[in-house]
């Protein structure tokens, strides 16, 4: 399997694993969003607490000239982090969410 292939299934496993973990509150749902042939993956959710609307992005993840580009992440633990534990080096992974100025003093690529 090539590295592309790879990094595919390993973004798809973790936006399922988050996708299985349903709210404690409210009538919201959670949706896994796979634009494989742009390469395109994304975690949402929609809903409503009470009389609060729930709307939003919780993981919006692309592949970009063969790395992961992290464009949102709204998790505790952080995908990065879950990147890594699973053996993708830094070098692959762009914080996207930082600026460009910002991103060689994360550690991570920077595009």
């Amino acid at each position: 399997m090539d590295s592309i292939e790879r990094y595919r299934e390993l973004v798809r496993r973790i936006i399922q694993k988050h996708a299985a973990i349903k709210p404690a509150y409210g009538q919201v749902r959670v949706e896994a969003v796979f634009d494989e042939a742009n390469d395109h993956y994304a975690l949402v959710e929609a809903g409503w607490h009470d009389e609060r609307r729930i709307e939003g992005q919780v993981i919006h993840i692309d592949i970009i000239n063969g790395k992961i580009w992290i464009q949102f992440d709204g998790t505790e633990y952080g995908v990065a982090r879950e990147l890594e534990d699973l053996g993708v080096p830094r070098s692959d992974i762009v914080l996207a969410f930082h600026s460009p100025k910002k991103r060689p003093l994360t550690g991570y690529a920077v595009g």
